[in-house]
């Protein structure tokens, strides 16, 4: 391929975004005949634009065969290179929407459930601003931080725990993560539970109560273990395991159930809740909330609304007056 100096006069001239558009509909058809279907033109007419974009780039896209069309290392290329061009185009298109009704977009989250529990003061305030704003909240799996929803754009951005201080290494290379603040795991008891009324409590007067607590990989589950082998005890009773805090919630408020959950949540929602911290520290371990944004990508002014309000939060210590605004 020779190296085309003059952007302007060859491909910066011959390229079209129609033509981009009909060679991601082929990547994604598999066969010139069914892009065309989907495109409602004509069979003839696709391969004339994919022959023209590669007589303009100098260089073959496609591997032709009878069963279809299989884009090769440069048609790979053109298709990373186009997708993140297009998005770019497509955000530059919800700035200039945004900039002429400041009060409308949406933005797509993605959170574990915990993280979900402490997300209603921001969007109570980012609503007072911006009543006309929508925001999407997916639940992602913890602790996943492989985040495929990020990296093919289903999701503006994710709030994840992450554990340990290795935690940029811990993602892949095309994301920003963003430390927020330090959270810690707390035990919880339902707020009229015999334990609630107690000042000074051990883990020992805990071993023989039914345990609710997530999966056994899970931070929460191995800081209690700890906690309790840290004392010479063996690990309390677990009689459910579970992600779902609504479950956990339900159960401890209501009897005789102990859970753990993070600080941050209970601080926020612990009355609500009909929950209450018991006075037990456990082990620390390093357990940030990381903000998660795709590398290189052109934010939307509304998912940079967001994350102005997120980093509002946690920088004015409003996580004991959820109320306040920042």
């Amino acid at each position: 391929m020779a190296r085309i100096a003059d952007w302007e006069g060859h491909i910066g001239r011959r390229l079209k975004l129609r033509d981009l558009h009909v060679f991601f509909t082929v990547v994604q058809s598999g066969s010139m005949a069914k892009a065309a279907a989907r495109l409602r033109v004509s069979p003839p007419a696709v391969s004339q634009i994919i022959a023209d974009l590669e007589h303009a780039l100098g260089v073959s896209l496609f591997d032709r065969s009878p069963q279809g069309v299989e884009p090769t290392t440069y048609g790979r290329a053109l298709l990373r290179g186009g997708a993140a061009a297009f998005d770019d185009l497509k955000q530059t298109i919800k700035e200039i929407e945004f900039l002429a009704d400041p009060t409308a977009g949406e933005v797509r989250i993605g959170c574990p459930e915990t993280v979900a529990a402490i997300l209603p003061p921001i969007i109570r305030r980012l609503y007072q601003r911006h009543p006309g704003v929508i925001v999407h909240v997916s639940d992602v799996v913890a602790p996943t931080l492989n985040l495929p929803q990020i990296r093919d754009r289903t999701l503006d951005l994710a709030l994840v725990r992450v554990v340990g201080s290795s935690m940029h290494n811990r993602f892949a290379e095309e994301f920003n993560v963003e430390a927020l603040f330090g959270d810690e795991t707390v035990i919880v008891v339902g707020a009229n539970s015999r334990w609630a009324r107690r000042r000074r409590l051990g883990l020992a007067e805990l071993i023989n109560a039914p345990w609710i607590l997530p999966p056994a990989d899970s931070l929460n589950n191995i800081v209690v273990k700890e906690a309790f082998r840290a004392s010479g005890l063996e690990p309390p009773k677990i009689s459910l395991v579970t992600f779902s805090v609504q479950l956990r919630a339900s159960m401890v408020a209501t009897g005789e159930h102990i859970t753990v959950f993070p600080r941050s949540m209970m601080q926020l929602f612990a009355e609500q809740m009909m929950l209450k911290v018991l006075p037990i520290t456990l082990p620390t371990r390093e357990w940030p909330v990381a903000l998660v944004t795709l590398r290189d990508r052109t934010l939307s002014p509304v998912t940079k609304l967001f994350i102005e309000h997120v980093r509002a939060m946690w920088e004015s210590r409003n996580m004991d007056h959820p109320d306040r605004s920042p």
